[in-house]
């Protein structure tokens, strides 16, 4: 009962976490929010399965450190994004005008 309890949270963050990236398609910042929720999820999952295997933690912090990467870029995508076009809706972005 408890290991399914401890594998079920985790899930259910990764599966609403991808519910908001599937459905908020609005504006960048929230698409970006949910990836980073995804990437917290899979850490908390990798971590979890890494204490039950008794394994070293230093692959988390190489995961960690990819996924501090990954939002400074689309952070960094996000600002030259508001700076061009003035907001961040997807409506206004086009790929054919870069």
């Amino acid at each position: 009962m408890m290991l399914s309890f401890n594998w079920g949270f985790p899930m259910i963050l990764f599966v609403c976490g991808g519910w908001v990236f599937v459905s908020k398609r609005k504006h960048l910042l929230l698409t970006l929010l949910s990836l980073e929720f995804i990437v917290l999820s899979l850490f908390f999952i990798l971590f979890m399965y890494l204490n039950m295997c008794s394994y070293e933690l230093f692959f988390s912090m190489v995961f960690l450190t990819f996924s501090v990467c990954e939002g400074a870029l689309g952070l960094s995508i996000l600002v030259s994004m508001i700076r061009s076009h003035g907001n961040d809706y997807f409506q206004t972005f086009s790929v054919l005008q870069c």
